[in-house]
């Protein structure tokens, strides 16, 4: 098997050795995937994945050859990332990799980051939504709040908020993105006021975000269902660049007319990442409306 030291030798020899720092997070980054991924395999029995056992096996767990067939990539490939060689893996072949060897959500998570890749697989829980976090958007009730990360997708709200511009819980969960649906659902977009200042708004915010996520699949998957809507093209091509920061908003809500509220975000991590978004009433009338209206959720 080749060394770390064997590595650093042969590249400064070829002349393609890389800066100290980049080689060495790199070389190190390899080797733990390789031993993750001998570990794993060695761990799941030929019966989870239905393969016959047979009696003169002798390898703990799967053989290289069954994890390459069962995840269609080639031996020699795959014997080479268990080596740690350098080589370049795809985020096709991480997710049938990830598959085969039976990961978890946190495993699965944990072979992406060695292989210093972003899943394009949408997470079906969100890390982010704690149970204290939930608890504390249930207390906000009757204020509307939801979380969201940067890509505008609503990871978890409370009763109020499921209520303020449709019934968020009769939409899909992966269509619950307030820039999707700010284009597509009709009871969505009829309850904002100004909507193609909000749009135009939504979209500079985008811009800005998404600059440090270029090469994000999710990103680009999202950036590509939107870009289906002529509306939505023709704000991006404005270019427009801007960040977060508190505003008024107007909205016009089916079962208890006009709401006038303050839109804050309270930050959970570093800016552009996950926040909580809350809508406090401007106004005494918008208060009792939002009263109504957490009354209306109570009873759905």
């Amino acid at each position: 098997m080749t060394t770390m030291a064997q590595e650093t030798a042969t590249a400064t020899a070829t002349g393609t050795a890389r800066p100290a720092a980049q080689q060495t997070a790199s070389t190190v980054r390899r080797h733990e995937l390789a031993a993750f991924l001998r570990h794993r395999r060695e761990h799941i029995a030929p019966e989870q994945v239905g393969l016959p056992r047979g009696t003169r096996r002798r390898t703990p767990g799967l053989r290289r050859e069954e994890v390459a067939q069962l995840a269609a990539v080639g031996v020699t490939w795959y014997t080479w990332l268990e080596q740690a060689r350098d080589i370049q893996v795809s985020v096709q072949v991480l997710d049938a990799l990830a598959r085969t060897l039976l990961l978890d959500r946190s495993e699965r998570s944990h072979l992406f980051q060695l292989a210093d890749a972003t899943d394009p697989q949408p997470a079906t829980v969100c890390p982010v939504v704690t149970p204290a976090l939930q608890a504390m958007l249930d207390q906000l009730d009757p204020i509307p709040a939801c979380l969201q990360n940067a890509r505008y997708d609503i990871l978890a709200y409370n009763r109020t908020y499921g209520m303020l511009l449709c019934d968020l819980d009769a939409v899909p969960p992966e269509d619950r993105n307030c820039m999707i649906l700010s284009y597509t659902h009709q009871e969505w977009r009829s309850s904002i006021v100004h909507l193609e200042k909000t749009q135009r708004l939504m979209a500079a915010r985008f811009r800005g975000s998404m600059a440090d996520h270029l090469a994000d699949p999710t990103w680009k998957t999202l950036l590509k269902r939107l870009h289906t809507s002529p509306e939505f093209c023709e704000v991006w091509d404005r270019h427009e660049v801007m960040g977060a920061s508190p505003r008024r908003k107007e909205f016009r809500n089916a079962h208890v007319g006009r709401l006038t509220v303050d839109h804050t975000d309270l930050w959970l991590g570093p800016s552009r990442g996950p926040r909580m978004v809350t809508y406090a009433p401007a106004d005494e009338e918008s208060r009792q409306r939002l009263e109504r209206l957490h009354a209306i959720a109570l009873e759905k």
